[in-house]
């Protein structure tokens, strides 16, 4: 796994401390201090507090990943002075000798000294089509080894190879669209586009029209300024995930990007490969069926065993259970591969030995191995050929059953899926009667629903994909049709897989995921790495991802009422030319008590509930009615102030409470429904408010409320809190997919 997926400490302070709310802040501070405005300036300090935090649980988060990555990095076999070396892909050297077999990552260009190999370079060519290399061929890195072994030449270090550089970009890049941090850079390009001209507006109208004094105008226009910008909320969305990713590492789930912790949290449909995923992957020959004399069908074996190139599970299930003990000289072999499903062996004598899938190697398979293949076993056939391998000219010799234990966890795990509303499919290269079955015993719904896709069209996998739910032989090309397929039927898909023929459909997928004794492919290709490969621990990944989405969701609601009704105020302000009604330091305050401290511990608790729509469009339809009542109430003292007694210092208490109290009705709304945890929040939140406007009205600059004002007070927050209710904001059309975007 390559550190280059994680930020970099210098990284993690830029994007930190190099923002556009950030910039914004400190040129309002920057105003402030010019104009010795110094109490107002507080709002930098919770600026700051806010970046401090944000890069401490980063840092502490790329720490986590950096662990994790240790344990799950890949290492290369090299041969160096005649000893072998087991070492990390970024220690190569030009002219290293080093070893390739099925799964392998070829990490640096190299050219091929000894042996044969099939290669996957869709990742540099687009082919998914294997490539056959022999000796003297030149491997690029990035390339996958699908079948075969080799040693290979390094044509340089692994850092200064040009398609290495590609490839890790292509990695780390892919999939990386964040809703969260997509919708907040659409916030900052919309207050970017008001906050400019409304400022310079205001200071005009201030300076020109009002003839207002330089510290006034300043004051005045900064307060407008600021209560646009939702700054907490940027914190609020670095601090969550990094603290998710935090959780994750302790289950040892590596997270490799920070916003990779939302993409499963948005997944309705689950896509599992059978064998090392809903199986523990571990293959052992259970029986052995000879149609030969014993002897000679383990010779001919113990030859199989010498001279294949095989290094996949079932060839170590079949090294495991039979002995190397005499054999046949060998002229040939033909590794196995996914899209063959047999590999071979050509005797000395002329004849090639075949080991393979029963549908490659006759053209019917009996009722007694269809029974065996439906207990979930899988079940290989031996056979003997001269000429062309197709089922007319081979001889079957034997039959092999071979099995593999579910993964003990598996049917607590498929249930959770089902209760948060997840579909469940197994996409695998076995035969479907077994992985239907392997499906049935790990508790996936409408098992029976099984097709071969031996036989089935690239044009035709749009219109079964949602038909079944166990896809049986599927080819590595098929299983990213499969998932490209259901994209386009309108699912999120997540892909779990370990092995090389994964790799297509992981990099489709809308999150991927590799269990840790998976390939090196499949690890460096997925967003997240189960590095004990316990299956178990999709469900804290998706919990923690819901986590995030939808307390962030519920909190966002509350911070862009400022946001509103800042941007509405100011255009009021500037159409009647009155002051902005509010001081720096109280939007400050509002900031802390209603806004952050509700939202921050809210954001920690436990809320795994499928998210349903995007996070801008529900937080903003949210936000609209208590932001536009805060407006109509501002816009009612503004205009009626003259006619009803109330001079410029209580009519702009009175909309500094309604304000406040319309406000904490979202933190209310936010919170329901309640619990002790939310229950305490809002009530804190309702009590924080109260209690500093009567005990530090002297620091927020509020002067005592006249018996008029106190008259008005309940009638202007009862209108406010009535258009709350009453302003309903029609579901807007769209989910926020952001899957053209990634």
């Amino acid at each position: 796994m390559n550190n280059s997926t994680a930020k970099t400490i210098p990284q993690i302070l830029r994007e930190n401390i190099c923002t556009i709310f950030n910039l914004l802040n400190v040129l309002i501070a920057v105003a402030l201090a010019v104009v010795g405005a110094w109490k107002n300036i507080l709002f930098i300090l919770v600026i700051c507090m806010n970046t401090a935090i944000g890069i401490v649980q980063e840092i502490k988060a790329k720490r986590q990943i950096e662990k994790l990555t240790l344990l799950s990095l890949p290492k290369v076999l090299v041969l160096r002075e005649g000893q072998e070396y087991h070492i990390s892909p970024d220690e190569m050297n030009q002219g290293d000798m080093f070893c390739l077999e099925s799964g392998s990552v070829v990490c640096c260009d190299s050219k091929i000294e000894s042996g044969a190999v099939e290669v996957n370079e869709s990742i540099l060519t687009g082919e998914s089509e294997p490539v056959l290399k022999h000796a003297g061929d030149v491997l690029l890195s990035g390339s996958t080894v699908i079948s075969g072994k080799c040693q290979a030449e390094a044509i340089c270090g692994s850092g200064d190879s040009f398609t290495s550089k590609i490839v890790d970009e292509v990695k780390t890049t892919k999939q990386s669209g964040s809703e969260l941090f997509m919708s907040m850079k659409k916030v900052t390009k919309f207050t970017s586009f008001f906050i400019v001209p409304l400022g310079v507006l205001l200071f005009i109208q201030g300076y020109f029209f009002r003839n207002m004094s330089l510290s006034g105008i300043v004051v005045s226009t900064s307060a407008g300024l600021l209560g646009m910008l939702p700054k907490g909320l940027v914190l609020l969305i670095s601090i969550g995930l990094a603290v998710g990713v935090i959780h994750l590492s302790k289950k040892n789930v590596l997270v490799r990007q920070l916003h990779s912790l939302e993409n499963l949290a948005h997944c309705d449909t689950v896509c599992l490969d059978k064998t090392g995923t809903l199986t523990e992957g571990t293959l052992t020959v259970e029986s052995v069926f000879a149609d030969i004399d014993d002897q000679e069908f383990e010779k001919l074996m113990s030859t199989y065993l010498k001279y294949t190139e095989d290094n996949n599970a079932t060839y170590h299930a079949l090294n495991h259970y039979f002995k190397k003990g005499e054999s046949y000289a060998s002229l040939a072999t033909v590794p196995f591969s996914s899209e063959r499903k047999y590999s071979a062996v050509t005797l000395d004598n002329g004849q090639t030995l075949v080991i393979g899938a029963p549908e490659k190697l006759c053209n019917s398979i009996a009722c007694e191995v269809s029974d065996i293949m439906a207990e979930g076993k899988r079940v290989i056939f031996a056979g003997l050929c001269r000429g062309e391998v197709n089922p007319e000219n081979i001889t079957l010799i034997g039959m092999i059953v071979i099995s593999d234990k579910v993964r003990k966890n598996a049917k607590e795990t498929i249930a959770y899926f089902y209760s948060q509303d997840m579909d469940v499919k197994v996409i695998s290269g076995d035969n479907p009667y077994a992985a239907a079955a392997i499906a049935k015993k790990a508790g996936i719904r409408n098992a029976e629903l099984y097709i071969d896709m031996s036989d089935i069209s690239d044009e035709d996998i749009t219109k079964i994909a949602d038909q079944y739910t166990v896809f049986g032989r599927v080819t590595p090309k098929q299983k990213k049709l499969l998932i490209a397929a259901l994209q386009k039927n309108g699912h999120k898909v997540a892909m779990t897989g370990d092995g090389v023929n994964d790799l297509l459909a992981m990099r489709q997928a809308d999150c991927s995921a590799a269990m840790g004794n998976g390939s090196d492919a499949a690890k460096q290709t997925a967003q997240l790495v189960l590095i004990n490969s316990d299956f178990s621990v999709l469900k804290d990944v998706i919990s923690e991802g819901r986590r995030v989405i939808n307390n962030l969701t519920k909190s966002a609601g509350v911070f862009f009422i400022k946001t509103i009704y800042s941007v509405l105020l100011c255009m009021l302000c500037l159409v009647l030319n009155a002051n902005f009604p509010f001081i720096p330091i109280q939007i400050t305050f509002i900031d802390a008590v209603i806004e952050a401290f509700p939202a921050f511990f809210m954001s920690f608790e436990k809320n795994d509930h499928k998210p349903s729509g995007s996070f801008l469009k529900t937080a903003i339809r949210a936000a609209l009615p208590n932001g536009i009542a805060v407006s109509v109430c501002c816009a009612v003292l503004l205009l009626a102030a003259g006619h009803i007694g109330l001079d410029a210092a209580q009519s702009s208490l009175l909309m500094y409470l309604s304000v406040g109290f319309i406000s904490l009705a979202g933190v209310i709304k936010a919170s329901l429904p309640f619990n002790m945890l939310r229950g305490f929040l809002a009530l804190a939140s309702v009590l924080g408010f109260v209690c500093a406007v009567i005990f530090f009205a002297g620091l927020l600059q509020l002067p005592a409320l006249s018996h008029t004002g106190a008259l008005l007070l309940p009638a202007i927050i009862a209108l406010g809190l009535i258009l709350a209710v009453c302003i309903q904001i029609p579901e807007w059309k769209g989910t926020g997919d952001l899957r053209s975007s990634q």
